[in-house]
């Protein structure tokens, strides 16, 4: 398993790690665009330009301030040109997610703009996009919602909107 390692805000290095659990980690959940990092893209250094890297920066952003240093991303820590260790990695999704200290959900198809700063959003400004969100639509949304103990979701901004136990209800709708 491949891990991203913060070094410094917007720089983090790849890591191999020779199982799941070495290292506490957090992963990301998150929709595909069509500019995704890959694995490609972050080994000759020429990611930071596609529109993708953003949320791979907020979530290592993010998990710095959770106190943690190492974090998981699929479109990039995975070698999806490598067809054995796709196959791999796509049985042991399930393992990765439940391991993980905690899951961030970036929904980029929620905004919410901050004002002044420390004013949290109220949250009937966001719930009806929150409920129709693309994220809901995708095969992989349920294992990444029941398999990690802890799951963050937060808008394109980096606003956290809540987790699972506080969202249970439009979640659950």
């Amino acid at each position: 398993m491949r891990l991203l390692e913060m070094k410094s805000p917007g720089e983090f290095s790849l890591i191999q790690v020779a199982t799941h659990n070495t290292l506490p980690y957090v992963i990301l959940s998150h929709t595909w665009t069509g500019q995704e990092v890959t694995y490609q893209d972050l080994v000759s250094s020429t990611g930071k330009s596609k529109s993708g890297f953003e949320k791979i920066k907020f979530c290592g952003e993010q998990a710095t301030r959770d106190g943690l240093q190492h974090f998981w991303v699929d479109t990039c820590c995975i070698d999806k040109s490598n067809s054995a260790e796709l196959s791999t990695a796509i049985n042991s999704m399930f393992r990765w997610y439940r391991n993980a200290k905690k899951c961030y959900v970036y929904l980029t198809d929620i905004s919410v703009p901050t004002y002044n700063g420390d004013i949290q959003p109220s949250q009937s400004t966001w719930e009806a996009a929150f409920r129709s969100s693309r994220w809901f639509t995708r095969g992989w949304t349920l294992q990444e919602l029941i398999a990690p103990a802890i799951v963050e979701f937060y808008s394109k901004e980096g606003t956290r909107l809540g987790d699972k136990k506080s969202l249970e209800k439009p979640i659950h709708e």
